[in-house]
């Protein structure tokens, strides 16, 4: 990969990167950092009806997921600008091959050709 295609990507990579850090913190401020009381805008401390209570556990244990699958986006986009900054971008870990530019185009964290990535999946399934 040349090294105008080398910049651009790591470009790309950093915008997505400044999103998802910018979504993350969003859904920190909204949902983590609260308490109930928060929550239901009580200033007392007496509890509230216990589906509210339930409402707010699911919307939490929602807010941990989300936070968790953004923070796996997070590692591999890290992992791909190391990638760049390597001049190893856009070749598959696995066979060497070069990754086809639609696929780094639409998947710009992308560690594997199409191929190996059907390995990949299919192993899985197992």
């Amino acid at each position: 990969m040349n090294k105008r295609d080398l910049d651009k990507f790591e470009k790309l990579l950093l915008e997505k990167r400044r999103q998802l850090m910018e979504e993350f913190g969003l859904l920190k401020s909204s949902t983590l950092d609260n308490t109930i009381k928060d929550n239901t805008g009580d200033l007392s401390s007496y509890s509230y009806h216990m589906a509210d209570m339930g409402t707010d556990a699911m919307e939490r244990e929602k807010a941990f997921y989300f936070a968790s699958k953004s923070g796996r986006l997070l590692y591999h986009i890290d992992e791909a600008l190391r990638r760049v900054r390597n001049k190893t971008y856009g070749k598959c870990e696995n066979c060497s091959e070069q990754i086809d530019m639609e696929r780094l185009l639409a998947v710009p964290h992308a560690r594997l050709c199409i191929s190996c990535k059907e390995l990949e999946e299919l192993k899985k399934r197992g």
